[in-house]
């Protein structure tokens, strides 16, 4: 009797690769679940602590630092299902979504936060 996997879209694909390569995987999924839960910090922190910074931008940055961090999660769950297709079809691996959209973000509250102490 064969054990089905979760998610089974992914599990059913191709064959067994490397195991070290389904452990790095996941462990870069894990990863991005931690800097999901920093940029929530973030967030909460940047918002709690009241710094010396122009209110509504503050805020702005603040919603977006949480808005990452619950959206993060949820693209590296499809990023790790595409990377684990690819290596059970070996096939070229995918390139990251998650990062570009992380380094926007960052981009984004970085722009924010500056205007918010050169406009407080």
């Amino acid at each position: 009797m064969t054990r089905s996997r979760f998610p089974g879209s992914v599990y059913r694909t191709g064959t067994e690769p490397d195991p070290r390569f389904s452990l790095a995987n996941e462990r870069t999924f894990l990863a991005w679940n931690r800097t999901a839960l920093a940029l929530i910090a973030g967030g909460v922190a940047l918002e709690a602590l009241g710094l010396d910074l122009q209110p509504s931008l503050r805020l702005a940055a603040s919603v977006i630092l949480i808005a990452a961090g619950l959206a993060v999660p949820v693209l590296a769950w499809f990023e790790w299902a595409r990377t684990e297709r690819a290596l059970r079809a070996a096939t070229p691996l995918p390139g990251s979504a998650t990062s570009i959209a992380l380094a926007v973000t960052i981009v984004a509250v970085g722009v924010l936060v500056l205007l918010g102490v050169i406009l407080r």
